[in-house]
Parts: C-alpha cells; structure tokens; sequence
C-alpha cells in the first residue's frame, strides 16, 4: 500500500512536468523583432512564416525608422513621375524575387516594357566617355519594325566584337560559372545545410576563393584583354557598385551578371516587395520608430526605441548595415570595420548640354552614358529615364560626391528640377573580403547584411534571410519544423518561373 502511494505521489509530482514538456513541443511558441524593413527583414519575416511548422507560435515584430518599408528600394517623383531610386533592377535568375512577385501578385516589368516610369530605359543607344569623347557608342535606330531592331542589336553586338574580340566570350563564361554556383543556393533544404557563418555558405557552393582576389586579378587569369577591362567591364562596375575593377572578384562578377540580358524589375516599384512581404507575414510594424539599443538580459532581448517604448524579444533580428548606424549593444558586439560606398543618385529632368560632350546636339548624346576610372571624371553614369519630348528628358546621374550645381548647370543646358539622393547604397569591396558573423553574440542576436561583404543585390538579402530565417528555427527548436515540401510560396519553380518570364 505504500509502494502504491508512492508511485502514485511520483506519478503526480512528475505529470506536471511532462505535460509541460509535451505541451511545448506540440506548440513552441517564439517571439522575434527584426530592425529594417528592406528586402532583407521582410524576407526575413517571410521564411520564418513559411518554414515554422503550423503548430509554432511566433510573433514577428518589424521596426522601421522611416515612414515607407523598403530600404534601399525607394521611389523618387520628378515633375509628377515616379522613378527608381535605389535598387532597380532584378536578374532573369533571381529566383526568390520572382516568387515573391507571384506570390505577392505584383506585375512584372520586362526590358522592352513600353512604361518609362520604373527608372530604365533599356531599348536606348549606349556610349563610352573618357572625358574627351566617346571612345565606344552603340547604334540607335528608331522603328517600330521589329526586324530593323533585331539588325540594329546584330549591329551592337558585331561592334563589341570588333572592339573586345573574344575576350567578351571569356567574360560572360566567367557570369554564367559564377551564376550556376550561386543557383546551389536555391536547391531543396533536404540537401542544403544551414550556415552559421558567410564563408561556410560561400565554400559550400563555390563562390569563397572569388572573395579573396579583386575583380582585376581574377578577368586578367582568365586571359580578359586589358581594353575591355578598362572599358567596358569598368564602365559596369561603376553604374552598378561605385567602384573600380579593384572590388573583389565576387561582387564584380555579380555586377557583370547585372549587365545582362533579361532584367526585370517590378511594376510600379521594387519596394513593394518588401510591403507584400510584411503584409503577407503577418507582422506587426512600427514605422517612424528607430532602435536606439539592443541588450541581452539572458532570457531575452530588451530594444529600445526613438519613442521611448521598450520590446522585449527571444530572438533579434538586425536587417540593416551597421556601418552607419548608432545602435548600441549590451554587451557590445565586435565586428569586422568596413564603409559604406555611397553613390549619390541626382536626377535631373531638363536637357543635357551637347557641347560638355564635345557634341553638336543633344540626339548624338547616347541614351546611357558610362564613364572609366579617372579622378577627373565627374560622374560615374548619365542615363535617360525618360523622353517627355524634344526640349524636355529626365536624366539620372550616378557619381562618387555630390554634383554641385556649378557642375550640373555646365552638364546640363537646362535644368526644370533637380533631386538628389545620398546613398549609403553597398560595402567599399576590398579583396581579401573579412565577412561579419550572422550570429553577432554566440546566442539569439543575428545580421543579415553580413553577406553583403560578398554581394549586395536584393536578390543576395533575400538569400542571406532565407539561411537566416532557417538558423534561427534550428537553433531556437533545434530543428527547422519545416511545413510540407508542397508549400506553393515557398518552393522555388525554376521552370514555372522562366515561362513567366
């Protein structure tokens, strides 16, 4: 009888404990506060939504110290016209964009889209300036016959040849080897690791060794001839990351690959991925509300806010580059030094001055106008985002300071309205690339932009949340509880989405 009472005491005193237990694992609950709300947080967002099993309990809180979600994806309104100001353009392979667009519904933009207000106009006529005149320029031909087009393009492209030879041929293998390792990224989680550093993630599907050599070093190995180096290939680095052929090899052949055919972006604004994404995630958002401290109390982490309101998260979530930020850190955290390469976007709608071109009017002056590597060149790109007619055009200017006005009045022959944009838009790549730590404190504290040391693209966010959003499942459940495979939104259809395309 007394065995029997004290089995049952036993019995009684361990019930709690093992219900409890059992009750956590059924429905684990989970509490996460991201901090940015660009494509990399929403993203965030997103995958924590779409690979936690249904019987997780997570809540998601986003903070934004702006009024608009986006980050560096951002609209700019010149004279009644909507443009692209920060990231614009997105590659025929960027496979969890193109998702979110179709989950989302949004619209894609194709090249030859005939709307002009997205920031692109990719159908125009293209020039390489030296400061003294255009060493290289493209045809253009307007008609609104197809096949004088398709002559037009064979045209262009017999005249790279004629100026780069083969080396264009060697170039674009280097893209696509580059490309097809990236696409590893993309393969079924069953057989992809979850990484807890960015040079695992980059060792695993062999892009590391292109981080620890510049650009240069890495097209002169590959037999590239010096003048298409110090045009062509310097002309793109420039538009698309600020900088010289000195970036690392990865980030440069990520620029390349951004240079060709089939870009798309999203109609009426890339930003809007990010909105459809938070809106999608179920999250709750504070915009106007910038996090002045994270601190780690143990069990959780205390961020305070600009508002002077205080959240108390399991898991934090750090979505936007530190380099120029002032949040504070208890403890404080260590990571790599870098800067920012700021690119100031002005956007002009007037009408270039022929005569700074050594030109006789303004229809010889290409539609997009790249610069190579001189200290004395002001600007980096001039491109047409859209003709309003004869006497009127809105132009973008890409350059390393900002124009002063002086400058733009001997650019421009008239300037309606002028709009400048200072950009904090991607890391200053040095070769050999020392990358920040997705887990900044060894516990429940993550950085998503660390992976921008490789690459900075929105497609690259989107692929460092997702691993992201996959660390923080399996190290908060020791486990990713995954959802079925079947989940339409979050499985990549490689072949479903170049037939949209």
């Amino acid at each position: 009888m007394v065995a029997r009472i004290a089995t049952l005491f036993v019995l009684l005193f361990w019930l709690p404990i093992i219900t409890t237990s059992s009750s956590s694992a059924a429905g684990s609950s989970l509490s996460v506060c991201i901090v940015g709300s660009g494509i990399g947080g929403s993203s965030v967002a997103h995958f924590l939504r779409e690979y936690a099993s249904p019987s997780a309990s997570i809540s998601i809180r986003v903070f934004e110290r702006h009024g608009v979600v986006g980050g560096r994806m951002a609209r700019v309104n010149v004279g009644g016209d909507s443009f692209e100001a920060g990231g614009s353009i997105l590659h025929p392979k960027n496979y969890y964009a193109l998702n979110y667009t179709r989950l989302i519904g949004l619209k894609i933009r194709l090249p030859n889209a005939s709307s002009a207000s997205d920031g692109r106009d990719d159908d125009g006529d293209f020039g390489i300036w030296d400061g003294k005149g255009f060493v290289f320029k493209t045809w253009r031909v307007s008609s609104k016959l197809p096949f004088v087009d398709k002559i037009v393009s064979f045209a262009n492209t017999a005249l790279l040849f004629w100026r780069y030879g083969f080396s264009l041929i060697r170039m674009d293998n280097l893209v696509q080897r580059t490309v097809n390792n990236f696409l590893k990224y993309y393969e079924s989680t069953e057989s992809r690791p979850v990484f807890e550093t960015v040079d695992e993630m980059l060792k695993w599907a062999g892009l590391y060794n292109l981080t620890e050599h510049t650009l240069e070093e890495e097209l002169i190995s590959t037999g590239l001839s010096p003048l298409l180096i110090r045009e062509l290939i310097t002309v793109i680095t420039r538009i698309n990351y600020g900088q010289s052929v000195s970036i690392s090899g990865l980030a440069g052949a990520v620029s390349l690959a951004g240079s060709g055919g089939g870009l798309w972006s999203v109609h009426g604004g890339n930003w809007q991925m990010a909105a459809g994404l938070l809106d999608h995630s179920n999250v709750d958002l504070h915009l106007h509300e910038k996090i002045q401290s994270i601190s780690n109390l143990g069990n959780y982490y205390e961020l305070n806010s600009s508002e002077g309101n205080s959240y108390k998260c399991e898991v934090a979530v750090v979505a936007t580059p530190l380099d120029e930020v002032d949040i504070r850190f208890d403890p404080p955290i260590s990571i790599p030094p870098r800067k920012l390469q700021h690119t100031h976007a002005t956007f002009v709608r007037g009408l270039l001055n022929p005569a700074y071109f050594g030109l006789g009017s303004v229809e010889e002056i290409p539609d997009l106008v790249g610069t190579i590597e001189d200290p004395g060149l002001p600007f980096s790109s001039i491109s047409v985002l859209k003709r309003h007619n004869e006497k009127e055009v809105t132009y973008k200017v890409f350059s390393r300071v900002a124009m002063e006005d002086t400058l733009l009045d001997q650019i421009f022959s008239v300037r309606k309205e002028t709009i400048r944009i200072d950009w904090g838009a991607y890391p200053h790549y040095e070769a050999p690339e020392v990358f920040a730590p997705f887990i900044l404190d060894g516990q429940h504290l993550y950085y998503v932009n660390a992976f921008e040391n490789a690459a900075s693209t929105m497609e690259t966010s989107a692929v460092a949340a997702e691993n992201v959003a996959r660390l923080i499942l399996s190290r908060h459940f020791g486990h990713v509880p995954l959802k079925l495979s079947g989940s339409e939104s979050s499985a990549v259809d490689e072949g479903g989405l170049h037939l949209d395309l």
